[in-house]
């Protein structure tokens, strides 16, 4: 027997009106959050960037790969990790289909990590992935986007994410069990694993100039998390009390 309330059709019916209401209202504001976010200043990159992809070394301009506009995900795969973290791979799992959509609306997605090309290439071809993917590694890219840090800043305490600062290196008795968690399955110990984490960052190219238009991260990259999207209106919801996502290749075939 169900614990969950029940009621007739036209209860539910008019319950589902009023949630419309409150959807709709939602929907509204989520529009005016955009407009605002298009709004943001664009503030020009002069840095100049170098990046490994499967093409070659790229600048910054060249990730574009001939269109206006770059989404950037901040994919959390350290020079030390052995596998990419299972998070961003849940998330990575949905490029796939929307690059080529993006593409073609003057719009290029690629994931961006600190590890080697090589380890990417090795990792992307396990997963069975097609999106592009390049590495910073050697370059200030992922440290001036606030989205890797050194062990130095850990132990200072000097890491500012998320436009919050703090975060230090953690004894093991401070170590939230996800992170022991993701760690160990990413070959790695909980402080290297945290010196990079996941966000997403655009970029828009102009007349042969970058401009940064927005970055967002941790809770910020929710809304590209397909998983999530389509949990948030299952029956039970995410119904989680801890981690029970893998990579998609660690599952038991059901």
């Amino acid at each position: 027997m169900t614990t969950h309330k029940t009621g007739t059709r036209e209860e539910w019916l008019t319950a589902r009106l009023d949630l419309l209401k409150a959807e709709k209202a939602l929907t509204r504001r989520s529009d005016e959050l955009v407009a605002q976010r298009q709004a943001l200043p664009w503030v020009r990159i002069d840095k100049s960037y170098r990046f490994e992809t499967d093409e070659g070394r790229a600048s910054l301009a060249e990730l574009f790969k001939g269109r206006s506009q770059l989404l950037v995900y901040h994919f959390m795969f350290g020079p030390d990790y052995k596998a990419g973290c299972p998070s961003c791979s849940s998330i990575a799992d949905g490029f796939d289909g929307l690059a080529i959509h993006l593409a073609n609306h003057d719009v290029t997605l690629m994931a961006i990590s600190r590890a080697p090309l090589p380890k990417l290439q090795d990792y992307k071809r396990r997963m069975g992935w097609t999106f592009p993917w390049a590495s910073s590694n050697g370059s200030d890219f992922n440290f001036d986007f606030n989205i890797s840090f050194t062990e130095a800043q850990q132990r200072e305490g000097s890491i500012e994410y998320n436009y919050e600062r703090g975060g230090h290196a953690m004894d093991a008795a401070e170590v939230p069990e996800p992170v022991a968690q993701f760690a160990d399955t990413c070959g790695t110990d909980p402080a290297t694993y945290s010196r990079d984490r996941p966000g997403l960052s655009t970029f828009v190219l102009e007349d042969g100039v970058v401009y940064h238009a927005y970055s967002t991260y941790a809770r910020g990259v929710d809304g590209i998390w397909g998983m999530y999207q389509w949990l948030d209106r299952a029956p039970k919801g995410r119904n989680e009390t801890g981690v029970w996502w893998k990579r998609h290749d660690e599952y038991e075939r059901r």
